[in-house]
């Protein structure tokens, strides 16, 4: 897999939901031929249109395949679209190599690669830091785990999607390394919800209060896009917080696994949780609504 015109591998994209919906385009317009999968026939229709094959089953698309791409909600998806009767392995020769792009427990990752290992298909966990924006750019940041050589066959993909892809080590490495970086994503944005939540409720102006917070040295770029949300009172999904709520519970999953206190990720998803209700379809950044309504700030 050189990248060239003759040489580059026909890929199966299996997952077309935010994040896959954006990465299928990039890949067309690179020059790659893929045939599309995805559980709701619409989305897969949608890429068809642009030029996608589209396959009825993980299985066959995996058939006519050499790289299999897959970027899905959670684990039960990933274990369904994959180790199903009519799951991409079972249509997977050894020739393949599958792209896990899912934000998924470490512990399902090497799951995958030993199933994909017992087939004769070499995998890669390979996470993503960014979102829709980073996607139309092309410039996520992707982390990487499973056999070196696997790596270095799939890096001109990678290349097409992402900035820089990082390689990390053995199966479940990329994974292990996207919960590091949402725990931190998701700690801020709980940080900046009760921020907000104090300088409201001892009398700064609101608009001066985001206007000041956006000088300051401490507020990421990340923060800096929700304080933008929270000044508009509107927060569009990019990364649902349905979403920062199930990675904050295989945060903490993997920590038991481990040994490693996360006290205050705990009592973030504990948040989270209070919020889904009536939020867990918003952006996560709309934690900051949550934390203002439960100060009693209208």
């Amino acid at each position: 897999m050189t990248g060239t015109e003759h040489s580059r591998p026909n890929i199966g994209f299996i997952g077309l939901g935010h994040m896959g919906s954006h990465m299928v385009p990039r890949l067309l317009r690179a020059g790659y031929h893929l045939t599309v999968y995805d559980r709701t026939a619409e989305r897969a229709r949608a890429m068809g249109q642009l030029g996608a094959l589209v396959a009825e089953t993980p299985r066959d698309l995996a058939a006519s395949c050499e790289v299999i791409i897959s970027c899905v909600t959670n684990d039960s998806a990933l274990e369904a679209v994959m180790l199903a009767p009519d799951g991409a392995l079972a249509g997977a020769h050894a020739s393949s190599v599958i792209i896990d792009m899912s934000t998924v427990a470490p512990q399902t990752s090497r799951h995958l690669f030993q199933a994909a290992r017992a087939k004769g298909v070499s995998m890669i966990d390979a996470a993503v830091s960014g979102s829709v924006p980073q996607v139309e750019q092309g410039s996520l940041v992707i982390f990487v785990g499973g056999e070196r050589e696997a790596y270095e066959r799939c890096k001109p993909i990678l290349d097409v999607l992402g900035k820089q892809s990082i390689y990390l080590g053995s199966s479940g490495k990329g994974t292990t390394m996207k919960l590091v970086v949402n725990m931190l994503l998701g700690l801020g944005r709980q940080a900046l919800a009760e921020a907000l939540v104090l300088g409201e409720k001892a009398g700064l102006e609101r608009e001066q209060l985001i206007d000041v917070l956006k000088q300051t040295a401490v507020v990421s770029p990340r923060q800096q896009a929700d304080l933008e949300h929270a000044r508009q009172r509107e927060y569009p999904a990019d990364f649902a917080l349905a979403l920062m709520y199930k990675d904050f519970q295989l945060m903490l999953d993997e920590a038991f696994e481990v040994s490693a206190p996360l006290p205050m990720t705990a009592v973030a998803q504990q948040i989270a949780a209070a919020a889904m209700p009536g939020y867990g379809e918003k952006d996560a950044s709309a934690i900051i609504q949550f934390m203002e309504a439960f100060a009693g700030i209208s």
